[in-house]
């Protein structure tokens, strides 16, 4: 109708202006009469507006060290460690916020009462889930544990420890799919904490993925899965990871425990501490691991961090290179335990916790400080510089005419290594200085964490013996006291490459000590060895504290359900949420 109104009014204009290009003048003709429109009715505004899409949950955690592998199997590191949480929760137990053993793949924690324990305490048995799956839908089942314990034990793959499979675990079986049996040759009292636990890295990893390889490269050690584990089991599934930039992480809405609340989990990977504040001031970060003291009255000014203290057990720690071994050999002045004490009594441990930890933390006495397993009355190593003169004098190394000690014509010049961190860097600064006033030479070595954490299978720097004092920060298998780090059987070489004792130190005396404490399942006799272990730490100086090392978060206020361990920080990852 509208079209056809438009064409009438055209010819009419048409005409008149026709007539008077001619100098006529039209004939006024009567209007025509207005035709009749009939309008559509218009559409009705809608009642509502679509809601917008919600925003994707995602939390970005910072590493301020870049993980070294993703197989447990090949790894002692501690941010490679707490990943798992997320792609391979297959602990048969986790330890929750009050280090308290919970049961996880397990159906129950096994107990002589519910036939889980032999009754010569020799064999335990774990009743399986049997709603675990694989993420591409394969069950999880008990031979996936058999064959974690077959991989750990073939001379095939060079993986970072044996422990505690050997000389522990005389076998390790699965009588029907979700029934998994671990016969000991001895009780073995650790075994919550150390059989197929994420606090020792004995994660199952899958069989129908990993065994082919092995069938194929007659190893495990260069498998594709081990760097791209994208078949998981857990909250969520490794998506990328970009090395030197970051991975990520992306629910996985199959998971055992329902999807989690989370969509993505991006962990950035940034090159120091500093870089790791400047993220979290800058809101760039929700949390962040290992913030140093001297960061802390920054952080809680912004008022929109918590700051979380959880103990986990771990002591930053000196060692010493005890080997005499070509390959990995030790300054020889090393293997005398006066050496030692003097380099730990010329070291003000407590002027460094008070210059770069802002006094907030101590030296430990013992490894196992805070742990009922602690000798209470044992002393620490005192700062003595002309003690500690004297102990060297004593011992034949004495200052020649540039001030640097030295014996037979070996002068006392030390390698000492660690990683690059700041806080760690600046310690050797300070002791540096500090070991030079005692006639003792340094040279300071740093590496990155995915470089010094290697075992001696990949070339690691300290798994090899490149070094002669280093700084780590080391634990046992909290909250359990076990620490196998010390035993002769857990040395690496050519012929052994599996082995984490990388202070290179086999004392028959503590070796028996170590023995005895894992098969006393009685409580308080565990503790009295474990205080005789203690001493002769201190005594024969094989380990010395430079501080008491807890873990430190720092945790969004937008992030809730949080609650992290001291074992296994991201045990609960999957009830994590953000407010919106």
């Amino acid at each position: 109708m509208h079209k056809r109104l438009a064409a009438t009014l055209n010819v009419l204009l048409a005409v008149s202006l026709l007539a008077s290009a001619c100098g006529v003048t039209p004939t006024a003709t009567p209007a025509p009469p207005t035709p009749e429109v009939t309008k559509e009715p218009l559409p009705l505004p809608p009642t509502s507006t679509p809601a917008p899409a919600a925003r994707p949950k995602v939390v970005r955690i910072t590493l301020a060290q870049e993980p070294d592998n993703l197989n447990p199997l090949y790894t002692t590191m501690w941010f490679s460690a707490i990943l798992r949480e997320f792609y391979l929760a297959t602990g048969l137990i986790e330890f929750n916020e009050k280090s308290e053993p919970i049961p996880w793949i397990a159906k129950e924690i096994p107990s002589a009462a519910n036939g889980g324990i032999s009754a010569d305490g020799k064999a335990i048995t774990y009743k399986l889930r049997q709603d675990v799956k694989w993420s591409d839908g394969e069950p999880l089942t008990a031979e996936d544990y058999v064959f974690t314990w077959q991989m750990t034990m073939s001379d095939k793959n060079t993986v970072s420890s044996r422990d505690p499979f050997d000389p522990y675990v005389e076998k390790v079986e699965a009588p029907d799919k979700y029934t998994l049996t671990v016969t000991f040759k001895e009780p073995y009292a650790p075994w919550q904490a150390k059989i197929f636990s994420s606090v020792n890295s004995t994660n199952a990893i899958p069989k129908h993925i990993l065994e082919p390889v092995f069938a194929k490269e007659g190893t495990i050690d260069n498998a594709d899965w081990n760097r791209n584990p994208t078949v998981g089991v857990g909250p969520f599934l490794l998506s990328e990871w970009q090395s030197g930039s970051h991975l990520i992480f992306v629910a996985n809405k199959d998971y055992h425990l329902g999807k989690p609340k989370l969509d993505q989990i991006f962990c950035k990977i940034v090159p120091d501490d500093a870089a790791q504040i400047a993220a979290i001031k800058a809101d760039d970060a929700d949390i962040g691991a290992f913030i140093a003291y001297s960061d802390m009255p920054d952080l809680q000014k912004l008022g929109s961090v918590n700051l979380v203290k959880v103990q986990s057990g771990y002591r930053e720690s000196l060692f010493f290179n005890m080997s005499t071994q070509p390959k990995t050999k030790g300054h020889p002045a090393l293997q005398d335990a006066n050496v030692r004490k003097a380099i730990v009594m010329a070291i003000d441990r407590d002027k460094i916790c008070a210059e770069l930890l802002n006094g907030l933390t101590k030296p430990a006495v013992t490894f196992w400080d805070g742990m009922p397993y602690a000798d209470t009355t044992a002393k620490p190593i005192p700062f003595d510089k002309e003690a500690a003169k004297k102990l060297l004098d004593d011992a034949g190394w004495r200052a020649g005419p540039d001030g640097v000690r030295a014996k037979d014509g070996v002068p006392l010049k030390l390698r000492y290594v660690t990683t690059t961190r700041e806080v760690r860097k600046n310690t050797q600064v300070i002791v540096q200085q500090m070991l030079k006033e005692v006639g003792i030479e340094t040279e300071l070595i740093d590496h990155s964490a995915d470089v010094f954490f290697n075992g001696y299978g990949q070339d690691g720097p300290i798994a090899t013996g490149q070094y002669d004092i280093c700084q780590w920060s080391s634990q046992p298998a909290f909250p359990d006291p076990d620490s196998r780090d010390w035993a002769c059987n857990e040395i690496p070489s050519d012929e052994s490459p599996a082995g984490t004792n990388w202070e290179f130190i086999c004392d028959q005396e503590l070796d028996a000590l170590f023995t005895k404490s894992t098969a006393a399942v009685d409580p308080q006799a565990r503790i009295e060895l474990y205080k005789q272990i203690s001493r002769m730490l201190n005594d024969k100086a094989y380990w010395a504290s430079f501080w008491d090392d807890p873990d430190w978060w720092s945790i969004s206020k937008k992030l809730l359900n949080v609650k992290l361990s001291g074992s296994t920080p991201f045990w609960n990852c999957y009830e994590w949420d953000l407010q919106s």
